[in-house]
C-alpha cells in the first residue's frame, strides 16, 4: 500500500505543480505517476512502477505534447517594432543603398532606411515599410 500512496501523492502534486505554472511542463510526469499508481494497485513490484512511470511519461511527452502544443499556441503579439511592417512613412533623407544613406519617419519615429528594390528615393517622397532587418527598414514608394 506504501506505493499507492508515494504515486497517488507525486500524481497530485506533479498536478498542482502544472496547474500552478500552466506550462505543459509536470503534466506528462504526473500521466506517468498516474500509470505507476495503477502499476502498483495491480500489485508490480516498484521497480517495474519505476518503468511503468518512465515509459508513460515518455509516451505521453513524445505522442501528446506536439497536439497539446499546436492548440496551445497563443498568437504572438507584434513588437512596436513589427507593427511598422505595412505602414506609410515620410523620407526624411534621401534613401541610396549605394551611398548606404536613408532615413524615413514612420508613426512618428525615425528609422535608418534602405530601399527595397534598389532605387534611389528621393527625400519627401511617401513610402510604405515592406520588412525590418535589425534596426533598418526596407521601404518602396506609395
Amino acid at each position: 500500500m506504501g506505493f499507492k500512496v508515494f504515486w497517488l501523492a507525486a500524481f497530485i502534486a506533479l498536478s498542482v505543480g502544472e496547474a500552478a505554472t500552466v506550462g505543459l511542463v509536470c503534466i506528462w510526469f504526473a500521466v506517468g505517476a498516474l500509470g505507476a499508481f495503477f502499476a502498483a494497485c495491480a500489485g508490480a513490484a516498484f521497480w517495474l512502477q519505476l518503468i511503468v512511470f518512465a515509459v508513460v511519461s515518455a509516451l505521453a511527452l513524445a505522442l501528446i505534447r506536439p497536439l497539446a502544443a499546436r492548440f496551445l499556441h497563443t498568437d504572438r503579439s507584434p513588437t512596436n517594432a513589427d507593427r511598422v511592417v505595412g505602414q506609410a512613412g515620410l523620407v526624411t533623407e534621401t534613401v541610396d543603398n549605394g551611398a548606404g544613406t536613408g532615413q524615413v519617419n514612420v508613426l512618428g519615429q525615425t528609422w535608418t532606411a534602405r530601399s527595397q528594390l534598389g532605387v534611389v528615393i528621393p527625400q519627401g517622397a511617401q513610402i510604405t515599410v515592406r520588412r525590418i532587418e535589425g534596426v533598418k527598414v526596407f521601404v518602396e514608394t506609395k
